[in-house]
């Protein structure tokens, strides 16, 4: 049909059945057959065929400037499915963390950049993976182990996102200037909104296991205002967001990020897209976050599933818990010797005992959440 109407257009301003023939390199039996289709097709005659050429029928002249409007469609579409021309839709997970962030800080270094960012923080790593191979998005920034990334998919981890500490101020770290992560064992630490299954999920279950913290995943979340707001009142409560992440509070909260050291935490993303997509914008979306994404100080820390990477230590046994709390339940044996990807020999402490005395603060949750208290 798309091919008759260009036709039907050739030869219109032409008036001629061998001219518009010889404008689209065809033979004009051909030109007289599409003509010929095209009137058939519509049941009505749109040209008059005369010795010295063709003329518009009254028809033909009502439909004229539609068939063009269909031809203009077509050719801006065509023109927009051409490499570079469509914007490269990148999922970021959610507009507030690091992977939004480092997108942002790519699109200022590019300005007018086609790029749409969307945000589906209501699919798992999985869900994430299918709307990549799908083509409901061309990338994707997710965390997941290698055995979970399937063919025709590329996976590269360019972006690691450091912890840090957010507390009040008058949290009893709140002057510190960094923390190891083994000193939050016996802290209170409040992540609402980890849902089961997520990949998230199972990086804090890592987390809490390997150095003996509690998180607390229950009780209802009512956005970062509200979690802003209940750190600044409390003197007990803390959280946990990465370097990355962009969140305003009033200045009269006084909430202070402290950053994790001895090691890092970092949280691994991955940038999944298609195998052989060579969207040019994602070519240069992988450049820049190769040369500008920031490098986490010292030794770091990713869940064994991640992989070790660059300088990341292998975390040793660690208790195991089943529930969303995330508590560390089950003691390591006595010392653990790890080797860190640089080859030094350290030794984990043992964790702590558990202390189940202490009952949790209110959010809405008041089943008992199991703290472990330092010895």
């Amino acid at each position: 049909m798309i091919e008759a109407l260009r036709t039907f257009v050739a030869v219109a301003e032409t008036g001629h059945f061998q001219a518009a023939a010889g404008d689209l390199g065809i033979s004009q039996q051909a030109v007289s057959k599409r003509i010929a289709g095209l009137e058939k097709h519509l049941g009505v005659s749109l040209l008059v065929r005369a010795p010295r050429g063709s003329r518009l029928s009254l028809d033909g002249r009502f439909f004229l400037p539609h068939a063009r409007k269909v031809l203009a469609a077509v050719e801006q579409a065509e023109q927009a499915m051409r490499p570079g021309h469509r914007p490269l839709r990148v999922d970021v997970l959610n507009q507030r963390i690091a992977p939004a962030q480092a997108v942002y800080g790519f699109y200022r270094a590019r300005p007018g950049t086609a790029l749409d960012t969307v945000t589906l923080d209501d699919r798992n790593a999985d869900q994430a993976v299918q709307e990549v191979l799908n083509g409901t998005v061309d990338a994707s920034f997710r965390a997941l182990p290698a055995d979970r990334i399937p063919a025709g998919l590329d996976a590269e981890r360019l972006l690691d996102a450091p912890l840090e500490l957010l507390v009040g101020p008058g949290h009893p770290l709140a002057d510190a200037t960094r923390v190891r992560p083994a000193d939050l064992a016996g802290h209170r630490i409040w992540i609402p909104g980890i849902r089961p299954g997520t990949e998230w999920e199972a990086f804090y279950r890592a987390l809490s296991e390997t150095f003996g913290l509690s998180i607390d995943a229950l009780g209802p979340h009512f956005g970062d205002e509200a979690l802003m707001d209940s750190l600044a009142a409390s003197s007990s409560l803390a959280t946990l967001i990465t370097a990355g992440d962009r969140y305003l509070w009033p200045q009269s909260h006084d909430l202070r990020r402290i950053p994790l050291r001895d090691p890092t935490p970092v949280y691994p993303h991955l940038l999944l897209s298609r195998a052989g997509d060579r969207h040019p914008v994602l070519t240069a979306l992988r450049d820049h976050l190769r040369t500008s994404r920031p490098r986490p100080v010292g030794e770091t820390w990713v869940p064994s599933w991640a992989g070790e990477g660059a300088g990341a230590c292998r975390p040793a046994c660690a208790g195991v818990s089943r529930s969303l709390r995330f508590s560390c339940r089950d003691p390591c044996p006595n010392v653990v010797p790890e080797r860190c990807a640089g080859g030094a020999r350290r030794k984990r402490r043992r964790n702590p005992p558990v202390d189940t005395s202490i009952p949790p603060a209110s959010n809405g949750d008041r089943r008992p959440i199991h703290r472990v208290r330092r010895s």
